[in-house]
Order: structure tokens, then sequence, then C-alpha cells
């Protein structure tokens, strides 16, 4: 299967805009078997299955992401 490059991750915020981050594909797998993707600072992680769901993955501790939405960039 291919999975894309990019995706962005939108988390919604109580403020007026939400928080979007865009993560890029490593060459890991999640506990699910999907790639793992990480932003450029490799903090925000997520394994994002072929169906666009987002399972957030901790980088260290102390983290308690929300559950964003992801949106394919190719």
């Amino acid at each position: 299967m291919e999975y894309p490059e990019r995706y962005e991750l939108i988390f919604q915020a109580s403020a007026v805009e939400d928080d979007v981050v865009i993560v890029r594909r490593t060459e890991r797998a999640g506990a699910g078997g999907y790639p793992i993707y990480e932003d450029e600072t490799g903090i925000v992680r997520a394994e994002i299955s072929d169906r666009g769901e987002v399972r957030m993955v901790a980088s260290g501790g102390h983290q308690a992401p929300g559950i964003p939405t992801a949106r394919a960039l190719g």
C-alpha cells in the first residue's frame, strides 16, 4: 500500500484558529502496522492508518496531546 508522504494534523483549539502541524512519513511503523509520521522537530509523532485514523505517539514524558484530524498533502 502506498501512503502519503505528508499530512497536516489539525488540532482543534479553543481560540480563534486551530493548530496545524505538518508531519512527514518516516521509515518506522507503529503498533498498528501503519507508518509513523513526525514534524521537523521530532516532537509531534503520529501513526496514521490508511483510513486517516490518527494515533498520537509520545516522543517524551508528560505529553498529553489531543487527537487531531489528518489531511493528506501528498
